[in-house]
């Protein structure tokens, strides 16, 4: 027996288990919890109406401004 033979021995064994760990671990998928009536309410009503953008803080500062002007 060659050093070569004893080398290709040990890498075929190596690479066969390292293929049989790859093909049995499968993994397993949660299941989605069924969402109570209050949940699915929720989700309709945020779909209905969607969140509000966020305004930059030039245009915030602006309003605030105009509304203070007024108020003097």
């Amino acid at each position: 027996m060659t050093i070569g033979d004893f080398v290709k021995g040990v890498v075929s064994d190596v690479l066969n288990d390292m293929l049989k760990k790859a093909t049995t671990t499968k993994r397993r998928r949660r299941r989605r919890r069924a969402a109570t009536p209050t949940e699915r309410l929720r989700q309709i009503e945020k779909l209905l109406k969607p969140a509000k953008r966020q305004t930059s803080a030039k245009r915030t500062v602006r309003k605030r401004s105009k509304a203070r002007r007024r108020a003097s």
